[in-house]
């Protein structure tokens, strides 16, 4: 039986969990202790830090396992890197690793490759950040290199927000430093990939519903994304170079963009799926089941990634918009509905609850399909007029 160990056993985690039991694989969810609901479906629970990479990988070589991959997180990206090259396994190499994890390096790459992204600087928590930022034009962005999920991430529309947004960011990061770069006016969307011996497998460009903070936050997604065949050839283009200039290989691809006069802008590339049911997305899209390849390859396996045929989804978070216990929970829409592919709670009636800010802040998710994204969305709006969330 193939031995496989997957970072964190968190909500993200559960899929590729369940995916790889159903395959008949042997799984071992690595995560700190906590109320994580991975640990129910694991064969085994080790609890250790996933980014303790030097624990991490001497657990690998006792278990003598045959792979090791993620979803849904950054956080645990460079481990799975280190465990890859030291036992030669399939997935994300450290070097791609320490370029996905690290935005001062990964936009250094993006300069030093010709991929278009935002102007910026790397600034230390002890200098004069407005001596820094000299030259670059607000609105700017505030955020940590070293996370995902929208932690520690502000818009700065004036100086004198600056200094509340650097604490924001010393808040959620292990770096002496941060980064500011430009707000690019235009069009938020990204795309999900896969990068298989060197060959971008597919390139599926999504939508974004955003929550509106103190910067966007992802909320949900939606595919397909409405663009022109010229911009849909530049985004395409464009992805290629930052996977190729990262170096990523033999993985999954999470990627931030924004389109500006047509033209596509990379924020960021994450080496492992999106969260936010962006796996998910892919899978009704082209109808595979987009876990069980993320396994197989990072098993050393060479699935086909068929892409002929398009199924329009869309999906949104279950919120609260305040802090409480969780007094009423339900789901009313009917079983058969043929459009709604999944309700998912996280929490249970007496849980408590925070009030919205960024991704980890959820309560549940709502995925639906359709003939065409009209439908699809319209099939979201009335599942969501049927989910009863009541938090006092």
């Amino acid at each position: 039986m193939k031995k496989l160990m997957i970072m964190g056993a968190g909500t993200y985690q559960v899929p590729l969990i369940r995916a790889a039991k159903a395959m008949g694989i042997y799984t071992i969810a690595v995560s700190i202790p906590g109320k994580y609901p991975g640990f129910a479906y694991a064969d085994e629970v080790l609890h250790i830090n996933t980014v303790d990479s030097e624990a991490v990988l001497q657990a690998a070589r006792e278990r003598n396992i045959d792979g090791i991959c993620t979803a849904g997180t950054d956080v645990a990206v460079m481990t799975i890197g280190r465990v890859n090259d030291a036992l030669g396994l399939s997935g994300i190499s450290y070097e791609a690793a320490r370029l996905a994890c690290d935005k001062v390096l990964m936009k250094r790459c993006y300069e030093e490759n010709g991929v278009r992204t935002a102007k910026y600087r790397k600034v230390y928590f002890n200098e004069d950040v407005n001596q820094k930022i000299e030259g670059l034009e607000y609105p700017l962005i505030v955020k940590i290199v070293d996370s995902s999920g929208s932690r520690g991430i502000t818009r700065v529309d004036r100086p004198s927000q600056l200094q509340g947004a650097i604490r924001n960011a010393q808040a959620f990061t292990h770096k002496d430093y941060y980064i500011v770069e430009e707000f690019i006016v235009g069009r938020e969307f990204g795309a999900q990939a896969f990068v298989m011996d060197g060959e971008v497998q597919f390139i599926l460009p999504h939508g974004d519903y955003i929550f509106h903070g103190s910067t966007g936050v992802p909320a949900g997604h939606f595919a397909p994304y409405a663009l022109t065949q010229v911009q849909l050839e530049d985004c395409r283009e464009t992805t290629r170079k930052a996977l190729q200039a990262m170096k990523l290989d033999n993985c999954a691809c999470n990627c931030d963009f924004i389109m500006r006069d047509g033209k596509t802008y990379v924020l960021e590339v994450g080496g492992r799926s999106g969260a936010t049911c962006l796996a998910e997305l892919v899978s009704i899209y082209y109808g595979y089941d987009y876990y069980q390849k993320i396994i197989e390859v990072a098993l050393g396996q060479k699935p086909e990634f068929p892409t002929d045929q398009h199924v329009p989804n869309a999906s949104k978070l279950l919120m609260s918009d305040k802090d409480g216990e969780i007094i009423a929970l339900a789901n009313r829409n009917p079983k058969n509905d043929p459009n709604v592919y999944e309700v998912v709670f996280d929490y249970t009636v007496g849980d408590q609850v925070k009030k919205f800010h960024v991704g980890p802040n959820r309560i549940g998710h709502v995925i639906t399909k359709g003939k065409t994204l009209t439908e699809a969305t319209a099939a979201l709006n009335r599942a969501l007029e049927k989910i009863e969330i009541e938090v006092v």
